[in-house]
């Protein structure tokens, strides 16, 4: 059974897109190191806008961070495998 909320045991930095979703699959969580906005991309393609500050934890299962309208920065997805 997946576990939420750590401990995690792979990360990868996230390159935000428009377009290519994370190869790793849907995340755990995901952490933004960097203030801003976060646009995060749900498995059916639905969007969200999170405003984060620096050394946030989102608990979310997304499949990408959108380029266009995210200004956060710092952001590494993560996994339980």
């Amino acid at each position: 059974a997946m576990q939420t909320g750590g401990p995690y045991n792979q990360g990868y930095t996230v390159t935000p897109s428009d377009t290519v979703n994370f190869t790793q699959g849907l995340t755990q969580a995901l952490w933004v190191g960097g203030a801003g906005v976060v646009i995060a991309v749900f498995e059916d393609a639905s969007t969200a806008a999170f405003t984060v500050t620096a050394g946030t934890r989102l608990d979310l299962r997304i499949k990408r961070v959108n380029s266009t309208s995210t200004t956060a920065t710092l952001m590494v997805a993560l996994y339980q495998v």
